[in-house]
């Protein structure tokens, strides 16, 4: 059977390195046994696209490789003897986050008498036994990722804040290929209760301030927190930007300043509904969860492609993340569990980075999404998570209940954007498209334009020509290599546009916006991230959306992913899947993994897709396996022998 599959999927998969393949093959008796699937062809693709990391790997219910050898990450916080907050929400998500890819370490800070209605007695451990905890874990399971949470004294303060000096200067000059330095430190400042009491006093936040937050990667209060941190009121999104900036100050590399709570709220009451209609554009935060990340540039540019410009997701630039916000008071543990799941996220990137090293030094060995989990992903990651379980909360006892504990992220319900504004209601979506499978379905009525199952990819006006009068084309997409002189493109947009026009053909230009509309009727705009960027820096979205056309973007990450889902564009593309020779991609090739994530993510009347090293209708049969509604291709095409047997098999394979 082995050798079979090998030499069958060897020719399709040429993408894939040898040590893939083998791993393939080490693996696929494991699947045979536990999958259902009923094809040969269907079954060796499940396989192939879990294969990746050194470990022999076996998928879970979430659809997340099991990894024999879990990344270790801590928890220094206090113990909430009702479970649902604390060190117990922390190892629970620690733990469920990863689908056990993470084993999380805790040393307590603390020990509290409480249950569902409130918190009846409080005992610090001494700091000397604080001390051996952290020892005895870090002579023998030393952390990818450290969570730190409520330090009640300044003697725990500065306990905590020495060992992650100690921890820091360990670790410092050792950067990796990915210009990661040590383990992680996310540290959630807890100093408020949900009813607006303090739980610490002034000398353990200034102990906090001066020796934890200088070896913090990252900061994570609430509203509350930081009022307090700051010693002002935050009232607006102005407000809450500025305040970030002031907390940055104070050390730590990044600061995320969390929306759980509306800017009408004030410390333990809830806004009645005359505050709220006399607010303005403030109401958002009502109606949306919002988190503020800022990150120093240091900081941004270890998680930042080899590229000189900026996204929209680029912590460095400041991103609001959104949520839809749930009416619901069972959120106990919101805090903690945000912040250990930061900390997971970023632990499993960072292991399949490390992994991947270890096992060859070709970048093209890398494979998935989670090979490019930084921390704004990770932020993303984490606040999906935390926002399917604020979804499923349920009162236990008397009082309100904790945040459920579920999985890797597999809902758009819950997945995070990225605001343009954070006092923007709403963003219009561009023109809606449907892919073809929903538009042949019976149980959707959309009369939303249907993106073709294939869109090929051309750098020439003569390759338009070609494929105009070729059955099958419905979408092309014209793209520029060999020029950036703007006349010279806006004449091959014309002259390209007059061919498809003539054939009833939609055209889609890559990059190029404002040639696009200067050119008129072409159909749609395809950008990627940095392009995003400048076109959103300069007032473009409106322009374009103004001018009504189709709108596409590129994603490569989670937190890319979010971004294009804050334009609401007509479709999101994905990529590479495989590997690709067609362009210079600063991103690791994806895997079907990859995809089958990325569907679940995005609304299902978004169509997904799938580019990069799909050769051949047998390779895009996986792809659409694995979710996605169109595939980009170039080489599929322009170098087939038979450019019209070429399209019908790509068609067929994605019908």
């Amino acid at each position: 059977i082995i050798d079979s599959l090998h030499a069958f999927l060897a020719p399709m998969m040429a993408t894939l390195s040898s040590r893939h393949l083998h791993r393939f093959c080490s693996s696929i008796l494991l699947f045979h046994l536990a999958s259902s699937l009923p094809s040969i062809t269907a079954f060796a693709v499940a396989a192939a696209s879990a294969v990746s990391s050194n470990d022999i790997t076996i998928q879970n219910g979430n659809n997340m490789p099991i990894i024999t050898t879990p990344s270790i990450v801590y928890t220094i916080a206090g113990s909430d003897s009702g479970g649902g907050a604390g060190i117990q929400a922390d190892l629970k998500a620690i733990h469920t986050l990863s689908s056990g890819n993470c084993h999380g370490c805790s040393a307590i800070t603390c020990l509290t008498a409480q249950n569902s209605c409130g918190v009846t007695a409080v005992h610090s451990p001494p700091v000397e036994f604080l001390r051996e905890q952290l020892s005895t874990l870090e002579g023998d399971l030393y952390p990818r990722a450290v969570k730190v949470g409520m330090l009640g004294t300044r003697d725990l303060a500065e306990e905590v804040g020495g060992w992650l000096r100690r921890l820091k200067e360990e670790d410092s000059g050792k950067k990796d290929e990915n210009n990661n330095n040590g383990p992680l430190v996310v540290v959630d400042p807890v100093m408020i209760s949900t009813s607006g009491h303090k739980l610490v006093d002034d000398t353990a936040k200034s102990a906090m301030i001066e020796r934890v937050f200088p070896y913090a990667d990252i900061v994570t209060p609430n509203k509350f927190e930081a009022e307090e941190l700051l010693g002002r009121k935050l009232t607006s999104p102005e407000d809450v930007e500025a305040g970030a900036r002031e907390i940055l100050a104070m050390g730590p590399r990044s600061v995320l300043i969390k929306g759980g709570h509306s800017l009408l709220e004030e410390q333990g009451k809830v806004p009645h509904d005359e505050a709220i209609s006399s607010k303005g554009e403030d109401n958002v935060s009502v109606g949306y969860a919002q988190d503020y990340l800022l990150m120093s540039n240091e900081m941004a540019e270890e998680g930042k492609p080899e590229k000189d410009r900026a996204r929209l997701c680029d912590g460095s630039r400041g991103v609001w993340l959104r949520s839809d916000r749930y009416d619901t008071i069972h959120t106990h543990g919101t805090g903690c569990t945000l912040s250990s799941a930061i900390a997971t996220a970023w632990a499993m990137g960072q292991r399949e980075r490390e992994e991947e090293d270890a096992g060859s030094t070709k970048k093209e060995e890398k494979v998935g999404a989670l090979s490019s989990m930084h921390l704004v992903d990770a932020c993303c990651i984490a606040k999906a998570y935390v926002t399917a379980g604020i979804a499923r909360g349920a009162q236990l006892g008397k009082g309100p209940g904790p945040v459920v504990h579920t999985g890797f992220p597999n809902s758009y319900k819950h997945f995070p954007t990225i605001a343009l504004a954070a006092g923007s209601a709403s963003t219009l979506a561009f023109r809606s498209m449907q892919s073809y499978h929903n538009a042949n379905s019976a149980s959707t009525s959309s009369s939303a334009v249907t993106l073709g199952r294939i869109l090929p990819i051309v750098d020439t006006v003569e390759w338009i020509e070609r494929l105009v009068s070729t059955s099958g084309i419905t979408d092309i997409q014209l793209r520029f290599k060999d020029t950036t002189d703007y006349a010279t493109i806006l004449d091959r947009i014309k002259r390209a546009q007059t061919l498809c026009k003539s054939k009833g053909v939609r055209l889609w230009i890559n990059d190029y916006w404002k040639a696009a509309i200067e050119a008129g009727d072409c159909y749609g705009v395809h950008l990627g991230q940095e392009d995003l960027a400048s076109c959103a820096d300069a007032g473009g979205l409106d322009s374009i959306r103004s001018a009504g056309l189709a709108f596409g973007i590129s994603t490569h990450s989670y937190s890319e992913l979010a971004a294009a889902l804050g334009v609401r564009p007509s479709y999101i593309s994905l990529g590479p899947v495989f590997a690709t020779v067609s362009k210079d991609v600063k991103f690791d090739p994806q895997g079907l993994e990859s995809v089958r994530q990325f569907r679940s993510l995005i609304p299902p009347e978004i169509p997904l897709v799938a580019i990069g090293g799909i050769g051949n209708a047998a390779v895009a049969r996986f792809v659409r396996g694995a979710g996605a509604e169109c595939v980009a291709v170039i080489g599929a095409v322009t170098k087939a022998e038979d450019v019209d047997k070429a399209v019908e098999d790509l068609n067929d394979a994605m019908s």
